[in-house]
């Protein structure tokens, strides 16, 4: 089977073409997205292997029904970007990874709370620049903190055991409430509820129709002031702007992404010669009380080599015909 891999870094080769002496796959690496511009690049190919900002809509599914390609295997988590409809109508089979590692993503967004809370980005720069001044770096206990949860699927109830562990009181919210979750201490309470008490709100759900813009200025308006927002799942579950202003409002403390909802222009590349051309992205990160990440939460040695492992597994049984667990339908 021969295998193009789109939007592909170095680590990926490493961890892929070490996997990949058990299966004897014909591998080839493309830096580039997946995009109407170079799908014909998987001409010949049996299958493609995609990331989260590749584009994989009806037309572009249609021209890689015509090249040949029968497979889509997916190395993350999210679907969003996969037109599953015209997938099926193709005859075109789709896989992804549903757990690489939720402890990877769990971890980093607790250390976007740490490192938020207790100003460590901003002591960095001073004590490189022999500055030893405290003042401004003044955090929070996180012990006796409320967090509230937004999704508690594998990563929000890692994430939930991490906080209890601080000694946090952890609320929740999900439409499919979790006995783990509860196990663990979380205490299911309305959406409304945990944005008035929660004085961390941490999400960890996918992006549906239902969820895209869940964080909008109403949203925010329910929030306590001061509110630290952490996202490290899906970009568009924030709308930027509404952010922007909750931050210049002093209404949002702290935000600390891994994500962002226009982040397919900028994240995974080098842009560090470039004049930035996202206006609103260039606002976010000039707040000192912002994070931004670039979608790094998954990056773990232990995330990549069992994102390798699935995602060959997923290949074998669509090259075998067979039954395959991580298969997408409508």
């Amino acid at each position: 089977m021969k295998v193009i891999f789109f939007s592909a870094k170095s680590y990926d080769r490493e961890f892929f073409e070490a996997e990949n002496r058990a299966y004897g796959f014909d591998l080839s690496f493309i830096d580039t997205d997946l995009s109407l511009e170079t799908v014909l690049l998987a001409k010949e190919a049996d299958a493609v292997c995609a990331f989260v900002n590749d584009t994989l809509d009806a037309q572009i599914l249609g021209s890689l029904a015509e090249s040949g390609v029968r497979s889509i295997a997916l190395r993350c988590a999210g679907f969003n970007n996969v037109d599953l409809a015209a997938a099926k109508r193709l005859g075109i089979r789709v896989g992804r990874v549903p757990a690489y590692s939720p402890y990877a993503v769990a971890e980093h967004a607790v250390a976007l709370i740490l490192a938020l809370n207790r100003k460590v980005h901003r002591a960095y720069n001073r004590v490189r620049e022999s500055n030893f001044s405290l003042e401004g770096l003044m955090g929070f206990d996180l012990h006796g903190t409320t967090v509230g949860v937004i999704g508690t699927g594998k990563i929000g109830q890692i994430f939930v055991g991490i906080m209890k562990g601080f000694g946090c009181e952890v609320l929740a919210y999900d439409p499919y409430p979790s006995e783990k979750a509860a196990s663990l201490g979380a205490k299911y309470v309305s959406l409304e509820e945990l944005y008035q008490r929660s004085s961390i709100v941490s999400l960890h759900c996918p992006l549906s129709p239902e969820s895209h813009h869940m964080i909008d200025e109403a949203a925010i308006e329910k929030m306590q002031d001061g509110v630290m927002l952490i996202n490290t799942s899906r970009g568009a579950l924030v709308d930027t702007a509404a952010l922007i202003q909750g931050l210049k409002l002093r209404k949002i403390g702290h935000v600390g992404l891994d994500v962002y909802e226009e982040e397919a222009d900028l994240f995974f590349e080098d842009l560090s010669t470039q004049v930035m051309q996202d206006d609103i992205f260039a606002r976010l990160t000039t707040f000192p009380n912002v994070i931004v990440t670039g979608h790094q939460a998954f990056l773990t040695s232990n995330a990549l080599r069992n994102i390798a492992q699935t995602t060959l597994g997923n290949l074998k049984a669509f090259a075998d015909g067979a039954e395959c667990p991580n298969e997408l339908s409508v």
